[in-house]
C-alpha cells in the first residue's frame, strides 16, 4: 500500500512513518498543504492522511482542491479539532474519516483499512484477495495461506510476495523489487533481495510445488 502522509508536525510524522514502514507500506510525507497538493495529484496512492492545520495551505483546501479536481483517492484527516462542527466541516470537504489528536496507531491502520474497504467497488471490480495456484494472499486481513494452510509473513515479505503475485508469470528485475518492495531507486549493492526471497521461497513452498523461480541472470517469477 503506498500512503501519502500531509503533516507538519515532526514528530507524529516521524511515529507514523515508522509505523507505517514496520508494516510494509510505502509512505511519503509533505510538510506543508502547497507540497501535499501537488504529490496528490501527480503521483498514484492508495489513501491520504492528511493534517488539517497545515502550512500554506490548511487540510480542507487541500481535500477541498482534490475533490473538486476528480481525485477520488480515500482520505483521513487528522486534526485537534475533535468537535461536531469541525468533523462534519471536514467530512463535507471530502474527507472519508475524521481522526482527533492524539491517537493510537492502531486505530489509525483500523481507518485505513475501513476507508480502502468502502473505496473498493462492489461486484466485479479490485481484487481483495489474489491467488497464484493454491496460495492465496487477502490484502484486507493481511493474510497469506497455501493450500489452507498458514503462513506467517512479515510485513517485508508480505510486500513482496504482493508484487510478485501481482506479476504472476512474469520475470520481475532486482531493480523493480527494489524501487516497488524496497523504494530505492538505486541498488544499495546488498543481498537483502536475496534474503528475503529465500525466507520467501522456505515459507511458501515447503508445503507444496514449488512456486517462486530464479530466472538465471534476469530475475524471479512467481509461477503457478
Amino acid at each position: 500500500m503506498r500512503v501519502l502522509l500531509i503533516e507538519d508536525d515532526a514528530h507524529t510524522a516521524a511515529f507514523i512513518g515508522k509505523a507505517m514502514k514496520e508494516d510494509g507500506h510505502a509512505l511519503d510525507r509533505a510538510d506543508n498543504g502547497k507540497d501535499g497538493l501537488f504529490l496528490a495529484s501527480t503521483e498514484s496512492y492508495d489513501v491520504l492522511i492528511i493534517d488539517r492545520l497545515l502550512p500554506g495551505l490548511d487540510g480542507l483546501t487541500v481535500l477541498r482542491t482534490l475533490r473538486g479536481a476528480g481525485n477520488t483517492t480515500p482520505a483521513i484527516l487528522l486534526t485537534a479539532l475533535a468537535d461536531v462542527e469541525h468533523r462534519v466541516e471536514g467530512l463535507r470537504a471530502g474527507a472519508d474519516d475524521y481522526l482527533a489528536k492524539p491517537f493510537a496507531y492502531a486505530e489509525l491502520s483500523a481507518r485505513v483499512d475501513s476507508v480502502l474497504r468502502r473505496a473498493l467497488p462492489t461486484g466485479e471490480g479490485t481484487p481483495t484477495v489474489l491467488k497464484v495456484a493454491d496460495l492465496e494472499l487477502d490484502l484486507l486481513a493481511r493474510r497469506a495461506t497455501r493450500a489452507g494452510r498458514r503462513i506467517e509473513l512479515q510485513p517485508r515479505e508480505f510486500r513482496l510476495l504482493e508484487y510478485l503475485m501481482r506479476q504472476a508469470g512474469q520475470v520481475v528485475t532486482r531493480t523493480m523489487l527494489l524501487e516497488a518492495v524496497w523504494d530505492y531507486h538505486f541498488d544499495p549493492q546488498t543481498n537483502v533481495i536475496d534474503v528475503h526471497i529465500s525466507r520467501l521461497r522456505q515459507k511458501i513452498d515447503s508445503h507444496g510445488e514449488p512456486l517462486l523461480q530464479t530466472v538465471r541472470g534476469a530475475g524471479y517469477r512467481l509461477a503457478g
